[in-house]
C-alpha cells in the first residue's frame, strides 16, 4: 500500500475551504527518492518503469489520517494533500465529544499531542494535567475529546502528533516533532473537522470512505450513549449525507461493532473491516494463528 505522505505544491499555503476538488494528481518526489535508494534488482527495475506514468487517484492508495507525515492529521489540509497525491480512499478515525458529537481524532485521548489544548484554558479539562519531566521521569499529560464539547473542540488548533518527553514547560512539551516528519506545513493553523464535515470534504474530493470507530476512553454507556448508539451514529451520518454503503468501508478493533453493523445495517456491514493487533487483544500475535481469538472460519460464521 502506498502511504500518501509526499511533498506537494505550495498552493496549500493558504488554508483551504471545506469544499475542494482534485483537478490533477502529483505524487511528489518521495516515491522515486525511495526507489533510487533501493538495491539494484528486478523490483527496482519494475518500479522505475513506472517513472513516466500519468498520476491518477487509486483505491489502492488510502490516506491514513490524511497525509500525517507532513500535515497535522485528520485536518482538511492533510486530507486534501492525500487526495492530491492520489489517495482514492480517505480515513476519519471517529471519536466523540462530551456532547456526543462525532469528530475526527486518531484516539479519544490524544488531544495533548495532536492539538494545542495544553496551552489553552481547556487544559483544565485534561484528565491528567501536564507534569514536567524530572530526572528519569518523562513529562506526561492526557487530554480527552470526551471531556470537552464540540464548541470547545472547534477552538483547538491541530498540530503534528508529537510531544517532548524531556520538556519542563508546556511550550516545550508541545514540540518534539519527529525528524522523519516535518512542521513545514504547520506555519498556518490547520482546519479541524467533525466526522460529518469529513464526509462532505471527501465527497468533494471524489474519494471514498474508510472511517474507523475508535475505542472510547470512557466507560460505555457515556452520558446515556451506548456502544451501539456510537456505532449507529457513525452509519447515520453517511446515510444523512446520501453516501451509498458501497463507498464506505467501516472499521473497528471491537468485534461487537462489526457484528452490530452486520445485523443492524447489513448494507454497510457487508464490507465492514474487523481490525486486530497485539494492542487490542492480550496474547495475540498477528504472525501466530494459534493465538488468534477466532479462526477465519469462525469469524465468517458470525457474519
Amino acid at each position: 500500500m502506498f502511504r500518501t505522505a509526499t511533498v506537494i505544491s505550495v498552493c496549500l499555503v493558504a488554508v483551504p475551504a471545506l469544499a475542494q476538488s482534485v483537478d490533477s494528481v502529483e505524487y511528489g518526489p518521495r516515491p522515486l527518492y525511495l526507489i533510487d535508494r533501493m538495491d539494484d534488482g528486478p523490483l527496482k527495475e519494475k518500479l522505475m518503469s513506472c517513472t513516466g506514468q500519468e498520476a491518477s487517484p487509486s483505491l489502492f492508495s488510502i490516506g491514513h489520517r490524511g497525509a500525517p507525515m507532513q500535515f497535522p492529521e485528520h485536518t482538511v489540509e492533510s486530507n486534501v494533500a492525500a487526495a492530491r497525491m492520489g489517495a482514492g480512499i480517505l480515513e476519519c478515525d471517529v471519536t466523540c465529544t462530551q456532547d456526543l458529537e462525532l469528530v475526527c481524532r486518531h484516539a479519544q485521548n490524544d488531544l495533548h499531542t495532536t492539538t494545542n489544548i495544553l496551552a489553552t484554558p481547556l487544559a483544565d479539562t485534561c484528565v491528567a494535567p501536564f507534569t514536567a519531566a524530572s530526572g528519569d521521569t518523562a513529562a506526561t499529560a492526557e487530554c480527552r475529546t470526551s471531556e470537552i464539547t464540540l464548541d470547545q473542540y472547534r477552538t483547538l488548533t491541530p498540530k503534528m502528533d508529537a510531544a517532548d518527553g524531556t520538556a519542563t514547560t508546556v511550550e516545550a512539551y508541545l514540540g518534539g516533532t519527529a525528524d522523519w516528519r516535518t512542521d513545514l506545513y504547520s506555519a498556518e493553523p490547520a482546519t479541524i473537522m467533525t466526522h460529518a464535515e469529513s464526509i462532505e470534504l471527501f465527497k468533494s474530493l471524489g474519494a471514498k470512505f474508510t472511517p474507523e470507530l475508535k475505542s472510547p476512553s470512557v466507560e460505555m454507556p457515556f452520558n446515556g450513549f451506548s456502544q451501539q448508539d456510537y456505532a449507529q451514529k457513525l452509519v447515520d451520518e453517511y446515510k444523512a449525507a446520501g453516501v451509498p454503503a458501497s463507498d464506505v468501508w467501516l472499521q473497528s478493533f471491537n468485534r461487537d461493532d462489526v457484528l452490530y453493523w452486520i445485523e443492524a445495517e447489513p448494507d454497510f456491514g457487508a464490507q465492514a473491516v474487523y481490525l486486530m493487533d497485539e494492542y487490542n487483544i492480550d496474547g495475540y500475535s498477528p504472525m501466530d494463528a494459534s493465538t488468534w481469538p477466532n479462526t477465519m472460519e469462525e469469524l465468517k460464521s458470525m457474519a
